[in-house]
């Protein structure tokens, strides 16, 4: 329903009107309960719940079965079948989206966000906002009329300073789930994980249930991101595999997993929001004109997540700057637009 809404250039001031327009109460409410607690009301078991659900939650999301429940729901269609990915790799989504939109792009870092007023002959004061940044060639900064910000907020994320906002714009709680993704060239030992022979080890994929004795979430075969169609593929251990953990491995842990290796690549990362429901998501709207798309992450953390979200905050400031309120937060849309058609 959302690309159909967006389609239509209709637009939410906030993630939950936004979940509302979607599916009503019911939507809403997934942010309030656990994915454990929604799928024990569905009549899933217990046993179904721990040993196919949780997995899918520690792959997607480093966490357990007590995330939110709509977050929890877009982990579960992330291990579904029929899923697409980019030739290339998916960063092509980011560059081919700068380069459609003819933006120009200053590699650099923000610091600080000001509001400013400036005085207009014959009219109101026009408000204003300048953004400090830190580049290769020192600190500098320009004005802008509108400030999206498609980063995380928080000190260890997008340390963004908002100076002289009257009322000050609050500090928002934005604890984040570190994940340490470990990139390994080599061959698995495939009788860690009850295979004594090789060959007949048949999986490209491992998922964990919650054990606290297991110091990995997951193990999986990463494919090539180009056409590798015509290229000699390699032998079923030898491969590169990509270990989710909560901590870095020890050489010891790392000895366990894999027979042999000869190359190896750590990331240690804050990849997406602690989740505890109940959760309260931020304002989209941080300003008069500042539009924060990534507190469409406490919903749920995903690219087609921060898609929706960045076209949502794109049409709400069109609308708000042109005064177009019949386009904003309204509910019944599906109803509506289905008697339009």
């Amino acid at each position: 329903r959302i690309y159909r809404y967006q389609t239509h250039d209709y637009a939410f001031s906030s993630n939950e009107r936004l979940l509302h327009a979607l599916g009503g109460d019911s939507f809403t409410l997934l942010l309030n309960q656990t994915i454990d607690e929604a799928m024990q009301r569905a009549g899933f078991s217990h046993k179904f719940i721990n040993e196919m659900v949780c997995p899918a939650m520690r792959v997607n999301y480093g966490q357990g079965v007590d995330i939110n429940a709509f977050v929890g729901a877009v982990s579960l269609a992330g291990v579904d079948s029929g899923l697409w990915s980019v030739k290339g790799g998916n960063k092509l989504v980011c560059s081919g989206l700068l380069s459609a939109s003819k933006a120009e792009v200053i590699p650099g870092t923000v610091l600080s966000i000001e509001p400013k007023v400036r005085p207009r002959p014959g009219g109101d004061p026009v408000k204003l906002y300048h953004v400090t940044y830190s580049t290769t060639s020192g600190v500098t900064g320009d004005i802008y009329d509108m400030v999206f910000i498609a980063a995380p907020l928080g000190r260890k994320m997008a340390n963004i300073s908002f100076k002289n906002f009257e009322p000050p714009i609050p500090e928002l709680p934005n604890l984040y789930h570190q994940t340490i993704t470990t990139l390994v060239h080599g061959r698995l030992n495939t009788s860690f994980f009850g295979y004594p022979d090789p060959s007949a080890f048949p999986f490209d994929a491992i998922f964990t249930t919650d054990n606290p004795k297991l110091f990995i979430n997951s193990v999986g075969k990463v494919s090539p991101v180009g056409d590798v169609s015509g290229e000699a593929k390699l032998p079923s251990q030898l491969a590169v595999w990509k270990v989710f953990s909560k901590e870095v491995l020890t050489k010891e842990q790392l000895n366990l997993l894999f027979s042999s290796y000869d190359s190896l690549k750590v990331k240690q990362w804050l990849a997406y929001p602690e989740y505890r429901p109940p959760e309260k998501c931020p304002p989209i709207l941080l300003h008069d004109h500042i539009y924060y798309v990534s507190s469409i992450e406490r919903v749920a953390s995903a690219m087609e997540m921060s898609s929706i979200a960045a076209k949502n905050a794109a049409l709400l400031a069109y609308h708000r700057w042109h005064g177009h309120s019949h386009h904003i937060d309204q509910e019944g849309l599906h109803e509506k637009l289905k008697t339009e058609l």
